[in-house]
């Protein structure tokens, strides 16, 4: 029987599965990361078709620990329009009011995937990534958390991080109960490319079924987030490209030119996940295993990365200490860190897909006099600017650029 023993054993090796494995090994701790899909598999287009709004907050912890610079290609986003439905009144946000960087980035996740593999490689003395494998026991009673593979291996650490995901296993084997409800819609996803430049300007539109998102990438190209109710979303994604794509462009408009669908199309089920606890006895949850939200406001990865940036940063600390990583006190200190600021943005986002996914007259027209007001209220715009930035708060070092 093999035994593999480290830092931190990750099960769960998505995007913030595999940001944390990179950020723990570029401190210098050993750290094992689990998945199960193979990863050369998670490279293709057709795996995950979506792409990530990476936040100035969640650009400076990729840099910081080496994997920005190994992005293959993003879209900048400069201007935010939000607009709802046929109504003129809209709210416009200017990268120049709060200063020269973009508002955030698009990223294809393939693109960040391989970048984060490419990173990994570079740090394999102290990350060992082991996939595809299956998780078939964790024991958590004793100084070190045993993890047994389906194929006999065993990995001993002080701490185990669930990252797997929205119907995590270790934390429903932890008992650790979650908040969840629905909203009846899915997200559709697909990428197109378009006549005219898109100019960094990222349009999110509120129409009656859930938002509709015009994301800017790389080039002439835009990811669409396209919110529909689920039987209409189940019809649309049943027609053929041709048809597809009439609905789309009923929806987008013809202000970028001719349209054209690249690459395949994507649907996902929208729903709120919470945990009731972001911990237990030397476990710690880190993004969707701990809240996922709707993509409203494409804030689900950015969440995720400063869970990554937090748990890091207590851990540091209790090993320059002497120090257990999986202590007690180390993991609630994370949970204090990382639970008000996830319960602002699950209140946010939730409130927000709720207030605009109505056609009520008298909503309608006071959400539209709210989007016109805030448009005017230069301080309101500047602050809402910098908190969807990350750049509010007590801010682990990593989201401040700098190794903790």
């Amino acid at each position: 029987m093999e035994m593999v023993a480290g830092d931190l054993v990750i099960v769960g090796g998505g995007l913030v599965g595999m940001t944390l494995g990179v950020a723990v090994a570029a401190v210098g701790l050993d750290v094992i990361v689990v998945d199960r899909e193979d990863p050369m598999a998670q490279l293709d287009r057709g795996f995950d078709g979506r792409a990530s709004a990476i936040a100035h907050g969640s650009k400076q912890v990729l840099a910081a620990i080496g994997v920005w610079p190994l992005v293959a290609e993003t879209g900048a986003i400069e201007h935010i329009r939000v607009t709802d439905g046929p109504s003129l009144m809209h709210l416009h946000f200017d990268h120049a009011q709060v200063g020269e960087e973009p508002l955030g980035w698009l990223v294809e996740n393939r693109h960040m995937r391989a970048a984060l593999a490419q990173r990994a490689a570079a740090l394999a003395d102290r990350l060992t990534v082991v996939a595809p494998a299956g998780v078939v026991a964790v024991d958590r009673q004793g100084a070190r958390a045993t993890v047994t593979l389906a194929d006999g291996r065993v990995l001993r650490a002080p701490l185990v991080v669930a990252a797997d995901g929205r119907r995590s296993r270790l934390r429903d084997e932890a008992g650790i109960a979650v908040t969840e409800w629905g909203y009846g819609q899915t997200g559709l996803v697909c990428t197109v490319a378009h006549e005219y430049p898109h100019e960094g300007v990222a349009h999110e539109r509120f129409l009656t079924p859930g938002p509709f998102a015009i994301l800017p990438l790389a080039g002439n190209r835009s990811s669409i987030v396209w919110t529909e109710r689920h039987e209409d979303a189940a019809r649309i994604q049943a027609l053929d490209d041709l048809r597809y794509l009439e609905e789309l462009r009923a929806r987008f408009g013809d202000f970028l030119g001719r349209l054209r669908l690249e690459g395949p199309r994507f649907a996902y089920p929208l729903a709120l996940t919470l945990a009731r606890r972001f911990v237990d006895r030397r476990l710690a949850l880190v993004g969707d295993a701990a809240h996922a939200i709707h993509p409203i406001a494409g804030q689900g990865f950015n969440l995720g990365i400063r869970d990554v940036a937090a748990l890091v940063e207590v851990m540091v600390q209790a090993r320059r200490l002497g120090g257990d990583v999986g202590a007690p006190d180390v993991l609630a200190a994370y949970e204090r860190w990382r639970r008000t600021d996830t319960m602002a943005l699950v209140a946010a986002t939730d409130g927000l897909n709720r207030l605009f996914s109505n056609d009520v007259a008298p909503v309608r027209l006071a959400r539209d006099l709210g989007l016109a007001a805030v448009n005017r209220l230069g301080p309101v715009k500047k602050l809402a600017m910098r908190h969807a930035m990350g750049e509010l708060g007590r801010l682990p070092a990593l989201v401040q650029g700098r190794m903790p």
